[in-house]
């Protein structure tokens, strides 16, 4: 990789971050929704003796990991939103046409989108903590990399539905039609130990479940499936989006 790469993956990372300190409300909205689960419901059925939870765990234990990574994801995705509005406005036509390989572009714009989303995690993170959420301090580290991988996961999948779109409303809507059920679905909310087994199977079968129970096992100690599974699952999924996004951004025209 010469320097004209590397030049163009930190112009379109810089370009992401600097968008994203611009726009605080952006920062506001993806944060708002899991704080208000994180307040309401992790607060108020905090007495709960809720059905599997483990020992010694209170819901909002359970609950803080599960909106860690909502809001990772979700802000992953939307990082694909920039290319419908590159393309409306014409600087997705200049992004194509310079002399750089579109992997180089793609890498920027995943690691721009990351960034974001690692840092709006950290923020739940932090207002977990404030709230009364017993989080591992030793586990934070291998947390914030299995952030990344989740990032990496949610930025791929973002750009391969985007680049085949012109519509930004379009895309939301099919990313919340996408992703809620999928987080509902994903132990988030509630143990995998608490459901039916026709539902538990379901929840086996959603590739969001492994990268929440991941992220709740580094962030809390506790988790339904082994940290090996969840960590192959991750890296498997994270590799094979980045992949897509970037094979589906190569054949995509301004």
């Amino acid at each position: 990789m010469n320097s004209a790469e590397i030049q163009a993956i930190y112009v379109m990372w810089l370009r992401h971050v600097k968008r994203f300190v611009r726009a605080r409300s952006r920062l506001i909205a993806n944060v708002i929704q899991p704080f208000f689960f994180l307040a309401f419901l992790g607060m108020g059925l905090r007495p709960i003796n809720f059905p599997g939870l483990p020992s010694g765990l209170v819901y909002l234990d359970f609950l803080t990991p599960g909106m860690i990574a909502m809001s990772v994801i979700f802000s992953s995705m939307f990082a694909g939103l920039s290319v419908i509005w590159d393309r409306q406005f014409g600087f997705l036509k200049e992004t194509l046409i310079a002399p750089v390989s579109r992997i180089s572009i793609v890498i920027g714009k995943t690691l721009g989108g990351s960034t974001v989303a690692l840092i709006q995690g950290i923020v739940i993170l932090i207002a977990g903590m404030l709230l009364g959420a017993r989080i591992s301090i030793p586990g934070t580290i291998p947390a914030f990399i299995f952030m990344l991988l989740i990032a990496f996961f949610a930025v791929g999948l973002g750009l391969s539905i985007a680049v085949t779109l012109k519509d930004p409303d379009v895309f939301s809507l099919i990313m919340n039609l996408l992703m809620m059920p999928l987080i509902f679905l994903s132990t988030a909310f509630f143990p995998l130990e608490s459901v039916s087994d026709w539902l538990r199977t379901i929840m086996y079968l959603n590739p969001l479940t492994y990268l929440v129970d991941g992220l709740r096992g580094f962030l809390i100690g506790s988790s339904s499936i082994p940290l090996v599974v969840d960590l192959s699952v991750a890296l498997g999924l994270c590799a094979s989006t980045t992949v897509l996004g970037a094979y589906m951004f190569s054949r995509s025209e301004a």
